[in-house]
């Protein structure tokens, strides 16, 4: 399964670095393109993966994390990006 993570630090100065790296540990299969959007490929559900990375953010911050089903289309400049998306099942 595939998941969408998104976030916004509000905390002026916010580290990114922690949460950055327990999205990466989740299951070592992600793709991260742009600045605060990343896909992550895992057995664990949306709300697992909540939980996990919820000790990484303040209270004022924003967190959501959706499975993605079925269908994407976009463009990337580059098309090793799209080799890893269309070697997932959504």
């Amino acid at each position: 399964m595939v998941f969408l993570i998104s976030y916004t630090l509000h905390k002026t100065g916010q580290n990114y670095a922690d949460l950055q790296e327990a999205i990466k540990k989740i299951s070592g299969v992600w793709w991260h393109h742009t600045t605060s959007v990343w896909l992550v490929s895992t057995q664990m559900s949306a709300k697992q993966i909540f939980d996990y990375l919820s000790p990484f953010i303040d209270n004022n911050d924003d967190l959501m994390v959706f499975k993605l089903q079925n269908e994407w289309h976009g463009k990337l400049a580059d098309s090793t990006n799209y080799d890893w998306l269309r070697a997932r099942t959504f």
